[in-house]
């Protein structure tokens, strides 16, 4: 039995909360708001990261083997957390347009591509959050699973 510590996750998105505030408290247009902003993209790009890495070495507890798994694109992943009830299918479709938003940053780092990712932040945040108590409850240190 695997256990997964959440606690990275759970800093990548206090920074994220952080990163906005600050930008929100920054004078518009101003140079401290673009670095929030970029700070804010990059916390979001490695938010997601971390959080498809910790459904991967759950969904390996559930018998999905690490080559498999590995190798299986996101959006497919993404699904098999909701088959295992780590998401539900509301939530999955969601992280779906997140990872859409995210593929996007790598093409294009422009105001009206940061607009839309920060529109979709304050909802990503309560799905991240609610993630992480969710891998917690499952195979956190204080789960049955790791009890057993």
């Amino acid at each position: 039995m695997i256990y997964l510590n959440t606690d990275h996750l759970k800093r990548c998105t206090q920074t994220l909360e952080s990163s906005l505030r600050l930008y929100q408290l920054a004078e518009a247009g101003s140079i401290d708001q673009e670095v929030f902003r970029n700070a804010i993209i990059k916390g979001y790009e490695l938010a997601q990261e971390t959080a498809f890495k910790l459904i991967k070495k759950a969904l390996k507890e559930y018998g999905h083997g690490s080559k498999t798994i590995n190798a299986t694109p996101v959006k497919e992943v993404l699904r098999l957390a909701a088959i295992h009830d780590l998401m539900t299918v509301d939530e999955v479709e969601r992280w779906f347009h997140y990872r859409d938003n995210r593929n996007d940053t790598a093409h294009d780092y422009g105001e009206a591509f940061a607009l839309e990712t920060l529109v979709l932040l304050p909802a990503f945040l309560d799905d991240i959050q609610t993630l992480a108590r969710q891998l917690d409850s499952k195979l956190g240190k204080d789960s049955d699973h790791a009890k057993a």
